[in-house]
C-alpha cells in the first residue's frame, strides 16, 4: 500500500462536519494579556480544502490568533472572547477535556522553529508514536509513521525514525513536524511561519509539500507569515493585520490588485521578490574604482569528521571591487559560512590566498590580525543572540573603540553617537539594554557596532533573516545609503535570492564547497547555467507577480 493510500484510507467525517460552508469561522475575536488587549474584533472564515494566510509584521497579532484557536494562550494571563467555531464546535466555550481530543487530531499545528519543538533527549520515533496514538487502535503504528515520513519527502524514513533531533537538518526536522501533524489526518493545519529559518530551496519544498497535502487530503491550511510573496503564491485568501486589527481581507487576487489600505501597499513595497529594483538608485551608483578590496584565490579548507576528511571549501576564488557588494549564495552545507570564517581569519585555509585591502589574512598571528579587523567587521545573523543582554547600547557600540584605545573618552562617546545616528537611531537608546529594543533596533545597534571603527569592509551574515520584511527594508536602505556615502565594501551571505538581487552587484553561487557560477547578479539570475542555480532562482516566490500588477 502506498503512503498516500494509507494516509487517505478510511477517512471518516466527524460528527458535525458539513460538506459545504466554512470549516473554521472566527467572529469578533479579541485577545488580552492581562489588561493589555493585543487582538481586537478579528473575523474571517476558512472553507474545507482552502488556504488562508494571516499576514503582518511582528506584534500584529498573527501568532496570538493561532494560540487562541488552539487554546494555547498562557493560562491565567491570556483571555479570548468572541466566537471561534471549528467544524460545528464552539472552541472558546468548550471545556478543556472536550477540546483536547480536537487539538492534534482534528486541528494540527506546525510551529515556527523545529529545533525547539522536539524533545532533544528522545528519538524522533518515540515522539512520533505519541502522534500516532491519537489514531487509537492497537499497535504502535510504526509502519504508518515510516510511510508518512516517506510521503513528506524524507529519503530514509528508518534513519529519521531512529535519530535524535540534533542529528537531522532544519529542513528534515520541519518535514518531521509536518509528518507528525498530518499523521492523525486533521481537517485543519495551522502553520506558524513554517519556513522562516530555512534555505530558499528547502522553503519551496516545504510549501509545495503543504500545498500537496492540502489538495490530496482535503486539508484546510491557515498559514501565518510576514512574507506577502509567499502568501500570495500559496493562499486563496488573505487577512492583513496590524496592531491586532484587521486592515483588510479578501481573496488574494483582489487584495493585491486593489489594496484598500496604505499598510498593505507598504507591505507590498517592502517585499524584495515583488520589487527587485526598489533600491537601484542607491545600488547602481558609480563605485570608487581602483584595485579589488577583497581577493580570494584558490582557497581550500577540509575538516576531519568522524575519522573522515571532508572538504568544506574547494578551490574557491572571487574578488570584490571597492565600494560594491558581493553575495555568496547556496543551500545549507554549500560552504558559505566556512568561506566567511576564512575571510575573517577565524580559520586557516589548507591552501590558497586571501587578502583584504592588499593585506594577506592567512598565516597571521592573533595580534597581527587586529590591524586587519579594524578595517574588516562582521554583522551577525541573529541580533537577539549577538548582543550581550547585560550591556547598554552605549557600551555595546563603544566596546571596540575601548579595545583599540581609539581617542579620548569624550571622542569615543562622540563616535558612538555618530554611529547610532548613521543607522537611524537616537541618543535616547544609549542607556537601554537589548531586551528593551525591537528586533530592527537590535540589528541597527549591531550595524552601528560594526561601523563605529569606520571599517572599509563589512561582512553581513544573513543580517535580516530574523526580521520582518518592513524592518528588513529599513536595514537594506541604511546599508546602501552608507555604502553610497562612505564607499563601504560588503560581502553579503544570504539564502534570500530576492534580497540579493536588490542589494548586491555581483554574486557567487556555491554548491558542495565549490563556486559553480559567478558574475553580475542580473546576468546570473536571469540566465543561470547550472542546475543548482536554476533551483535557487526557481525557489523565489513570484506567484504574486501576476496579481500584483497595477498595485501602486
Amino acid at each position: 500500500m502506498a503512503p498516500q493510500d494509507r494516509l487517505t484510507l478510511d477517512r471518516v467525517e466527524a460528527p458535525g462536519q458539513a460538506s459545504a460552508g466554512a470549516l473554521l469561522r472566527v467572529e469578533g475575536l479579541s485577545v488580552s494579556y492581562g489588561d493589555h488587549q493585543v487582538v481586537s474584533d478579528v473575523g474571517f472564515a476558512l472553507r474545507r480544502g482552502e488556504s488562508l494566510a494571516l499576514i503582518g509584521e511582528s506584534g500584529s497579532g498573527k501568532s496570538t490568533i493561532a494560540r487562541a484557536l488552539l487554546r494555547l494562550l498562557p493560562q491565567g494571563i491570556g483571555r479570548a472572547s468572541g466566537s471561534v467555531e471549528f467544524d460545528g464546535h464552539d472552541v472558546l466555550s468548550l471545556p478543556e477535556r472536550r477540546f483536547r481530543p480536537l487539538r492534534g487530531k482534528r486541528i494540527g499545528f506546525v510551529p515556527q522553529d523545529p529545533g525547539t519543538s522536539l524533545n532533544p533527549v528522545r528519538t524522533v520515533g518515540s515522539q512520533a508514536r505519541e502522534a500516532a496514538a491519537l489514531l487509537g487502535g492497537p499497535g504502535g503504528h510504526e509502519e504508518l509513521v515510516l510511510d508518512t515520513f516517506a510521503q513528506v519527502g524524507l529519503d530514509n524514513p528508518r534513519r529519521v525514525y531512529d535519530s535524535y533531533p540534533h542529528q537531522l537538518s532544519g529542513g528534515m526536522l520541519q518535514r518531521v513536524l509536518i509528518g507528525l501533524t498530518v499523521l492523525p489526518r486533521p481537517a485543519l493545519i495551522v502553520a506558524d511561519e513554517p519556513t522562516s529559518a530555512l534555505d530558499v530551496t528547502i522553503q519551496k519544498r516545504i510549501l509545495d509539500l503543504l500545498s500537496d497535502l492540502r489538495r490530496d487530503l482535503d486539508i484546510s491550511l491557515l498559514l501565518i507569515t510576514h512574507d506577502l510573496a509567499v502568501a500570495a503564491e500559496r493562499a486563496d485568501s488573505l487577512v492583513v493585520l496590524k496592531d491586532g486589527v484587521v486592515r483588510e481581507a479578501g481573496r488574494t487576487a483582489a487584495v493585491f490588485s486593489a489594496p484598500s489600505s496604505d499598510y498593505t501597499r507598504r507591505l507590498h513595497a517592502d517585499v524584495p521578490a515583488l520589487n527587485p529594483d526598489r533600491y537601484r538608485h542607491l545600488r547602481d551608483r558609480e563605485p570608487a574604482g581602483g584595485p579589488p578590496k577583497i581577493e580570494v584565490t584558490g582557497v581550500t579548507k577540509s575538516f576531519t569528521v568522524d575519522g573522515r576528511r571532508l572538504t568544506a571549501v574547494d578551490d574557491v576564488s572571487f574578488s570584490v571591487p571597492t565600494g560594491t557588494t558581493h553575495a555568496l549564495v547556496g543551500e545549507s552545507g554549500s560552504g558559505k559560512t566556512t568561506t566567511i570564517r576564512l575571510l575573517l581569519g577565524l580559520e586557516e585555509p589548507d591552501r590558497g590566498a586571501i587578502s583584504v585591502a592588499g593585506e594577506e589574512v592567512a598565516g597571521r598571528s592573533h595580534a597581527s590580525l587586529r590591524s586587519i579587523r579594524r578595517h574588516l567587521q562582521l554583522v551577525y545573523q541573529n541580533p537577539f543572540t549577538s548582543l550581550d543582554p547585560l550591556w547598554t547600547v552605549e557600551r555595546l557600540v563603544g566596546e571596540s573603540l575601548d579595545r583599540f584605545r581609539v581617542g579620548t573618552r569624550r571622542e569615543r562617546a562622540d563616535r558612538v553617537r555618530e554611529a547610532l545616528h548613521s543607522v537611524g537611531l537616537g541618543e535616547d537608546l544609549l542607556s537601554r539594554k537589548p531586551s528593551a529594543l525591537s528586533g530592527g533596533q537590535r540589528q541597527r545597534v549591531a550595524l552601528a557596532r560594526a561601523l563605529v571603527l569606520r571599517p572599509d569592509v563589512i561582512v553581513l551574515d544573513e543580517p535580516t533573516s530574523a526580521l520582518d520584511v518592513s524592518v528588513q527594508a529599513g536595514i537594506v536602505e541604511v546599508l546602501l545609503s552608507l555604502q553610497a556615502e562612505l564607499g563601504l565594501t560588503y560581502v553579503f551571505v544570504s539564502h534570500d535570492l530576492a534580497l540579493v538581487r536588490q542589494l548586491a552587484h555581483t554574486v557567487s553561487v556555491m554548491h558542495r564547497g565549490r563556486i559553480v557560477e559567478s558574475g553580475e547578479v542580473g546576468a546570473i539570475f536571469d540566465h543561470p547555467r547550472e542546475s543548482c542555480t536554476r533551483a535557487l532562482v526557481d525557489s523565489i516566490p513570484v506567484g504574486a507577480g501576476a496579481v500584483a500588477e497595477g498595485v501602486s
